[in-house]
């Protein structure tokens, strides 16, 4: 009888054994997302020449924009690009519902059959993507000319900067999953911080507090939170020394006060997530240089851009999560 009981137990740890195994190496809904996604741009690269990390740019930053706006609709599927109906089915077209491809084309739309079922339907992730594909193909597929078509479709210099960010990301590390978040100062030092976004400033003029000033010693390093591209490096009379990098959300990461910058660290260069760029100082609250007005710490902001302008948003919750998540990596080592 016990040898039959321990029969059962060896089978039923193998059991779990063996379902952990599998449960640990099934992918996550982002994963398989991601792997759409991936499928579709390569896809549509094979048919139109445009590079799929310039696909998945404008998808990423039009997904941005729909996530922070309520005048647009949800999108149906997976690819998040938003044309519009006249767009679409083109500015003259009595109906703006059109998905006959050549009632389309005959007055001037973009909408295209991506999945060759001779629909060309706004609410089809391949045909949205094969659409849009399409209309940069006419202007060309080099850099040059694919922001000249960038331009002409969005009107708007940051629309078509913040989407060659992502160009650059997307190309340099070849993959869609570049969302991870680190806490910027080393967990090895000393520091304290609170939720002070929205405290009223007066150097300067009035004006409130964009950000949360984490404290700390002179020197102590200050790390990128995010895969990104340097927008912004040099002085600035309120932030003093001070870095601003764009990530792949549309999200611009300020990071204020510093005592300088790391070595070589320049205006469009890609950093990642804990990639040193500064260290902790007082600057800032005048001309060039001048330090020393405040106890030494670092001014940390995040400003998101939705396709028509930029805000400040308080940055305590997300650091605030960052550091737990730190915590519990570094705990695992």
């Amino acid at each position: 009888m016990k040898k039959v009981v321990s029969l059962i137990i060896i089978f039923m740890v193998i059991q779990l054994s063996v379902q952990t195994i599998v449960f640990g190496t099934e992918k996550t809904d982002q994963q398989k997302e991601n792997e759409k996604l991936m499928s579709l741009y390569r896809k549509v690269e094979t048919i139109t020449s445009i590079p799929w990390y310039v696909l998945a740019a404008v998808d990423q930053y039009e997904r941005n924009v729909r996530h922070s706006r309520r005048d647009l609709p949800k999108a149906d599927g997976s690819i998040e690009i938003y044309i519009k109906p006249e767009v679409w089915a083109g500015p003259l077209n009595p109906n703006p519902e059109d998905k006959n491809p050549s009632s389309i084309g005959l007055f001037g739309g973009i909408g295209e059959d991506g999945d060759g079922d001779k629909i060309a339907d706004p609410k089809n992730d391949e045909d949205i993507l094969y659409s849009f594909a399409h209309y940069l193909q006419s202007y060309g597929s080099d850099i040059e000319n694919l922001k000249i078509g960038l331009w002409d479709y969005y009107q708007r210099d940051k629309s078509v900067g913040l989407i060659l960010g992502h160009m650059k990301l997307y190309k340099h590390y070849g993959r869609l999953d570049l969302g991870k978040h680190t806490f910027p100062v080393p967990l090895g030092h000393n520091f304290s911080y609170k939720n002070t976004w929205g405290d009223a400033r007066g150097w300067g003029g009035r004006r409130i507090h964009e950000g949360t000033d984490i404290f700390a010693n002179y020197g102590v390093p200050v790390k990128s939170t995010c895969y990104g591209v340097i927008e912004m490096k040099g002085w600035n009379r309120f932030g003093g020394w001070r870095v601003g990098i764009r990530d792949i959300d549309n999200t611009y990461h300020y990071f204020a006060h510093l005592n300088g910058f790391a070595d070589g660290l320049k205006v469009g260069q890609i950093v990642e997530p804990g990639q040193l760029i500064g260290s902790v100082g007082s600057s800032g609250y005048g001309p060039p240089g001048t330090a020393g007005k405040f106890p030494p710490h670092l001014h940390y902001g995040l400003y998101k851009d939705n396709g028509r302008t930029e805000w400040s948003f308080d940055p305590f919750p997300h650091l605030k999560s960052w550091e737990r998540a730190d915590r519990a990596e570094r705990r695992k080592k």
